[in-house]
């Protein structure tokens, strides 16, 4: 190895399934260049330049499109990069130009498999953001896209699906028989926190993690556990006689938990959409005498736009929002005070050299020793 900091990692020794090569479907070029930068250093191949394969998805003047892979793939184990969430990609439909939604990145990468033609020795499709994850069950008379996603993927060969923080990880029941990982990003929110906060204290005397709902409570308790922080959550009273935007409103936000009056707090989620809840959670604790409040969410969407954050921030209401980098950033993001990324492109490319060393990736999927060491080695307890 070529590079002590990535002792983590496989041995040269240890045979691989097949030639690597990393595809990255549109709008995910920054990210990917990333991961083969991390991928030549890990290995350290003098006659390797790139571990990039090279596609397009050109479209036609009325919309329609098609994959087009630029090298050879066969016999190749082949991860794809696919952020189904990348509205900044565009393209022409009749001379107007038109955002791709999530239904046309999915597209492109069943093209991008299809133009495969089977000839790759494994296919991973790497989506950070599930794709329909959030229409992960039925109530009522209602598609289940997801799983439907899911069954056709693995219907076209492919044989590994991983995902970060899946609105509810039990999506992988609709295919029992292939492979999907579900990945938290723990270990980098808890570093990029004690990076961009060196005063935090994480112990319970000082710090509480909040659930913003009740469906999150699974990854909060991990936090809580692994932290030894005690654990709040709040639930949502909808209203069920009425539906807006495909869902019913919530009424209000209620608080169980421990009193948070002179504490810092940790609220964890999956994804910010519009914001609005995770507002009203943050107010509520702030109500209640939270000292600072720090967000963590792997997805921070942001679809009604940054000034309603802005003005948070600027009332006191947050403190500091955690994001990665595995989807698409609004551009603003980078100039907002209030706003840190975390980089998971190493974490990306150390899956995926362990995964083609055909290596358990178990150790990468429960960083507990390496939180208890950076919280240690910080003096932070």
């Amino acid at each position: 190895m070529t590079n002590n900091n990535f002792q983590e990692i496989a041995t040269d020794a240890t045979p691989t399934v097949g030639k690597l090569s990393v595809i990255s479907m549109k709008g995910c070029e920054e990210f990917t260049a990333k991961i083969d930068w991390y991928l030549r250093q890990m290995r350290g191949d003098e006659g390797v330049e790139t571990y990039v394969t090279h596609v397009t998805c050109p479209r036609f003047g009325t919309g329609e499109g098609k994959g087009v892979i630029d090298e050879t793939v066969r016999g190749h184990d082949v991860y794809i990069i696919c952020d189904c969430f990348n509205y900044g990609v565009t393209y022409k439909m009749y001379g107007v130009e038109n955002h791709m939604s999530p239904d046309d990145h999915y597209q492109d990468l069943k093209r991008i498999i299809a133009a495969m033609g089977g000839k790759a020795r494994r296919v991973t499709v790497v989506m950070p953001m599930l794709y329909e994850g959030r229409q992960h069950r039925r109530s009522g008379r209602e598609s289940l896209d997801a799983a439907l996603m899911l069954q056709e993927l693995s219907g076209m060969g492919v044989k590994n699906v991983i995902t970060f923080d899946a609105h509810d990880p039990r999506i992988a029941n609709a295919v029992p028989l292939s492979g999907f990982d579900d990945v938290q990003p723990t270990y980098q929110m808890i570093k990029a926190l004690v990076r961009a906060v060196p005063d935090v204290k994480l112990n319970k005397f000082d710090t509480v993690v909040i659930s913003p709902d009740e469906g999150g409570m699974q990854r909060c308790m991990y936090y809580s556990a692994v932290l030894e922080l005690d654990l709040g959550m709040f639930y949502k009273r909808r209203d069920y006689s009425r539906v807006e935007n495909g869902k019913n409103p919530i009424v209000a936000h209620e608080y169980l938990g421990r009193d948070v009056d002179g504490k810092d707090v940790i609220i964890v989620d999956d994804m910010i959409s519009s914001g609005e809840s995770m507002i009203d959670v943050a107010t509520k604790l702030k109500n209640n005498g939270a000292k600072r409040i720090f967000v963590f969410t792997s997805f921070g969407l942001f679809v009604n736009g940054l000034e309603v954050f802005d003005k948070a921030y600027e009332d006191g209401v947050i403190d500091k929002i955690f994001t990665t980098n595995l989807i698409y950033r609004n551009p603003g993001l980078a100039e907002r005070e209030w706003h840190y990324e975390v980089d998971m492109s190493k974490y990306v490319s150390l899956l995926i050299d362990t995964l083609n060393h055909d290596e358990t990736i178990s150790h990468l999927l429960n960083p507990v020793t390496k939180i208890q060491n950076l919280i240690e080695k910080m003096g932070n307890k």
